[in-house]
């Protein structure tokens, strides 16, 4: 345990390093940028041991994973983020642990989130996925709906109980005209956002960048970045 909370500390270092400096190079405070890390795949005893060394923000993608994970955890001070593809037979169970779930993308999935919300007297923070990859109607290859979709959805998600609109989430699309091209994808989020912000003002988070491309993610102005395997290493799955 000792020798994992090394790696993990340094890891942690690096990460913040990395983070430091693009901000430093963006002319942005450090303070203006929050570390999420994805804990996927890594068992309980990795996200006590963040937690010890002042992680606050964990995301999980698998709720088979996460619903035990959260509740050997339940007694940390952690703000716990849903990032994967959720489907509404899982929202119940989201619901239960997720502080904030960032790939809503459509109108089904407000609906089973505001129904679960309000029977668990909860308010869940909701992050629009936007899929940079999508046609004008479609959806992306790893979920998200395309721009055109954001203000019908962030109406809803503003109408709705139990829900509050937070702002806006990405990944590095794989196809399309933003393939390869990670700060331009992340700066057109950004133009989204600002769209988004005129209609909705309180909703000012930009959640983009990971292991791989957080500089550029900063550089463009997000408010959140989600870093795995930079601070955890690569794993076997869980179970």
């Amino acid at each position: 345990m000792t020798d994992r909370r090394t790696e993990l500390a340094g890891n942690l270092a690096k990460v913040e390093e990395r983070i430091a400096a693009a901000c430093a190079a963006a002319g942005r405070a450090r303070e203006e940028v929050t570390l999420i890390v994805v804990t996927k795949t890594y068992p309980a005893d990795d996200v006590r041991i963040l937690s010890e060394l002042g992680v606050r923000q964990v995301a999980e993608n698998r709720d088979q994973d996460a619903a035990p994970k959260h509740a050997e955890c339940a007694d940390l001070p952690l703000e716990w983020h849903f990032v994967g593809q959720l489907q509404t037979n899982k929202v119940r169970s989201v619901v239960g642990y997720a502080d904030v779930v960032q790939s809503v993308d459509r109108d089904r999935l407000v609906t089973a989130l505001s129904k679960e919300a309000v029977r668990a007297g909860r308010e869940i923070g909701c992050l629009i996925q936007v899929a940079l990859d999508a046609g004008a109607g479609g959806r992306g290859e790893r979920g998200g709906i395309a721009p055109a979709g954001i203000g019908e959805l962030a109406d809803l998600i503003a109408d709705a109980p139990g829900l509050r609109l937070d702002g806006l989430m990405t990944v590095a699309p794989l196809t399309g005209e933003y393939a390869g091209r990670e700060r331009a994808a992340f700066e057109r989020l950004m133009d989204l956002s600002t769209d988004l912000r005129r209609a909705h003002p309180a909703a000012t988070m930009v959640s983009a960048g990971m292991s791989a491309d957080l500089e550029e993610a900063v550089a463009a102005g997000a408010t959140h970045v989600r870093v795995g395997s930079a601070v955890l290493g690569v794993r076997a799955r869980l179970g």
